[in-house]
């Protein structure tokens, strides 16, 4: 299990350099970059603009500029006036500078990431518990009334696009006042009390738990709902009944069990479609997020910070499809990861 982990990191890691070339390369060809407003302020002084060009590597070809950005990403340093040799190594990850935000790269990602995590953590939870049981109880009860329904509602869903949701979202919240229209704390977030600062935040990730969750719902409830219909037909299924199982253990510990590793293993692949969805719902509910921040950068062209962005959303992924192997492998004991490797 660690050699397959750590195989599995250290191919991550040429995956995500050629995703930052890509990037980079995109941002190249793109039209003016991230001094272009400054160079067309007249009271910007031009000795300035070509300081801040040649600092950037903005006057170099865009080999050596990608080159200068790559040796800047490398995180471990060497201190020479430490004391001992083991604390002469220094961890410092340096992704550039935001020029439109005035502050470097990583502490900017460092006040995006976790809030795009948790609405990713409660948007899949949110779906999870409301599409497996829907799924369920749409196959114990095939072809009834409730089966027709939860298939009408899910395929009403899924022709709902996220962004139209989020702005029917917004406009209920703003005309109701029951619900915060945007950003993830209140104003009086730091003079509450630990458990005032969890009910906060949780009531602001209502709404948007519930836009970017719903878009999972109706696939998630199909699947379930089919790949339960097929081992309920199953021969371990009527040789469990054979041996006078209760029907709550067969349907619940051999049927949902075996059902529900299809799930699991599209967790990775629900985990991008958040990270893609909160791009549109995090702009238009005003949520602070890593969403929100990369179409900020590309308006602005600020190239370091888009270039960052999308490597951790890149990394967001392939940490979702590991945890979905890791998952897989544990709740399906036939599944070996070192062998499969």
């Amino acid at each position: 299990m660690l050699s397959f982990i750590i195989r599995r990191c250290l191919t991550a890691v040429p995956l995500l350099l050629a995703i930052a070339l890509l990037v980079f390369l995109l941002m190249y060809l793109a039209p003016g970059d991230f001094l272009t407003a400054a160079r067309a302020d007249r009271d910007t002084p031009r000795e300035l603009v070509a300081q801040l060009e040649r600092e950037f590597g903005l006057d170099e070809p865009w080999y050596v500029q990608y080159a200068l950005w790559l040796g800047n990403l490398w995180p471990i340093g060497w201190n020479e006036n430490a004391a001992h040799w083991w604390n002469r190594f220094e961890i410092d990850m340096d992704l550039g500078f935001s020029w439109s935000y005035k502050v470097p790269v990583v502490d900017l990602l460092a006040t995006r990431i976790p809030a795009t995590l948790l609405l990713s953590f409660t948007s899949i939870v949110f779906a999870w518990s409301i599409a497996i049981p829907l799924g369920v109880l749409a196959a114990i009860h095939k072809d009834s009334l409730f089966d027709r329904i939860s298939a009408l509602l899910a395929y009403a869903a899924l022709s709902i696009p996220e962004f139209f949701l989020a702005v029917l979202a917004v406009f209920f919240a703003a005309r109701s006042g029951w619900f915060p229209t945007g950003g993830l704390t209140s104003i009086e977030y730091e003079f509450l009390s630990p458990v005032g600062k969890f009910l906060d935040i949780a009531y602001h990730l209502i709404l948007p738990t519930v836009v970017l969750g719903a878009s999972m719902i109706a696939g998630m409830m199909r699947i379930m709902r089919a790949n339960f219909l097929d081992y309920l037909r199953a021969e371990f299924v009527n040789t469990a009944r054979a041996k006078g199982l209760p029907e709550g253990v067969v349907m619940f510990k051999h049927v949902l069990r075996n059902a529900i590793n299809p799930l699991i293993t599209a967790f990775g692949f629900a985990f991008s479609s958040l990270l893609s969805g909160a791009l549109l719902v995090e702009n238009i509910m005003n949520y602070p997020g890593l969403g929100q921040l990369v179409y900020d950068a590309l308006l602005k062209q600020d190239q370091f910070v888009v270039m960052a962005s999308v490597m951790m959303g890149a990394l967001m992924l392939m940490l979702g499809n590991l945890l979905a192997d890791l998952l897989l492998a544990w709740s399906d004991p036939r599944i070996r990861l070192e062998s499969a490797a």
